[in-house]
């Protein structure tokens, strides 16, 4: 019985958000080396993802996907190979529809040719767009025909829809057979950005569990405007701040989604890098039960300053307190409202996952002032006092 993919989020990047179309051979084996160099390996992520603009824009004589002779001279193989020698997976993009989405052959009735191909290039991850579907195919049904080429090319391979929550996704995604599923339109590097994602994924944690993963797009966590990607950028120069982006971040893991890399880690920071490689952060996202968190939010400012609590396999909490307002604010977390009432006896030893050390044990309630755009993520134990 072989072992089934993405029993808890994928972790990896992707070259989108920070390199569009201009892709080739050395970034993809840079990119890799630096993985191993920086930790990032280490840290738990595994994929190197090439997405849209790969290939020539015609497929050859025998209807099978081409390289771009330029970008990628030595072919698809000779750099999977690579990253393989480092430890790592490789993963490409294709499209449910006739073209990808800058006017590349898309995989719309070349599903199975295309899988095969993939498998014998050593593929081990396949992002999966929504562009130029043909208007009276069956979106659903797109997405089952890949995942059963996938599912019977001879190689595991990890099948990422991509259809943006189009077509009411969450009723039929999981029997499809997909690993995870874009739920959110592309994002972009700015805070109103993100934070509209994140508004608009609360109510959604139901949607995601083991072998099949919510993802709300890849990070943008340490781009600071910096893209060859004019779409992510989206009009805004500058990006966001290292706190805005540590919010990002620990959003994602609470929400138990993929954490894809889309900055280019060749030139992270040490603020980003810490971000990325925060293990305790790490920990909540990837917990083996992979369980939705529930939304506790502050009585007097709900629409800004919430918490986010998440039970853990290991008998702790996950509690995430976010403030998505413009100023400072209080958040104040009364442990009744988590099933802690102070008859019970029992209090919270709380352990902060920023600074890496215990904070304390709290009856009754946990109230602190969050700076704005700030978070604060804490495991949480029950305690008897």
């Amino acid at each position: 019985m072989k072992t089934p993919l993405a029993l808890v989020p994928p972790m990896g990047w992707n070259s989108w958000n920070s390199f569009g179309w201009n892709i080739n051979d050395e970034l993809i084996r840079s990119t890799a080396d630096l993985f191993v160099e920086s930790g990032l390996r280490d840290a738990g992520y595994e994929y190197i993802i090439i997405d849209d603009c790969w290939s020539e824009k015609q497929r050859d004589e025998k209807g099978r996907l081409v390289p771009d002779r330029n970008k990628f001279p030595g072919g698809m193989k000779a750099v999977a190979d690579y990253v393989h020698s480092k430890g790592l997976k490789f993963g490409m993009y294709s499209c449910a529809g006739t073209h990808t989405c800058a006017g590349h052959p898309g995989s719309f009735e070349h599903e199975f040719t295309d899988a095969e191909t993939f498998a014998e290039w050593g593929v081990d991850y396949l992002k999966y767009d929504y562009c130029y579907k043909p208007l009276a195919a069956d979106g659903a049904n797109l997405y089952r025909r890949m995942s059963m080429a996938l599912r019977s090319c001879g190689r595991d391979i990890l099948f990422s829809a991509c259809n943006w929550g189009a077509d009411n996704v969450y009723d039929w995604i999981r029997s499809s057979g997909a690993q995870m599923f874009r739920s959110t339109g592309d994002i972009q590097d700015n805070w109103f950005n993100i934070k509209g994602i994140m508004e608009s994924q609360i109510d959604k944690s139901p949607y995601s569990g083991n072998f099949c993963h919510n993802d709300m797009d890849m990070l943008v966590v340490g781009m600071h405007g910096n893209s060859h990607n004019t779409e992510v950028l989206g009009g805004v120069v500058g990006g966001c701040t290292d706190t805005e982006y540590k919010t990002h971040f620990a959003f994602w893991a609470m929400m138990a989604a993929p954490l894809i890399i889309g900055c280019d880690v060749r030139n992270m920071t040490d603020v980003t890098a810490e971000i990325l490689m925060n293990r305790d952060i790490i920990s909540i996202d990837r917990d083996m039960e992979c369980r939705a968190p529930y939304v506790i939010r502050q009585w007097n400012n709900p629409d800004n300053v919430f918490a986010l609590v998440r039970p853990l396999s290991t008998g702790e909490y996950a509690i995430g307190l976010f403030n998505l307002s413009d100023k400072k604010a209080e958040m104040s977390l009364q442990f009744y409202d988590i099933g802690l009432p102070v008859s019970s006896g029992r209090g919270l030893e709380l352990y902060d996952c920023y600074v890496h050390a215990a904070a304390g044990v709290f009856t009754e309630r946990y109230v602190t002032q969050l700076e704005s755009h700030d978070c604060a993520v804490f495991r949480a134990k029950p305690v008897k006092l």
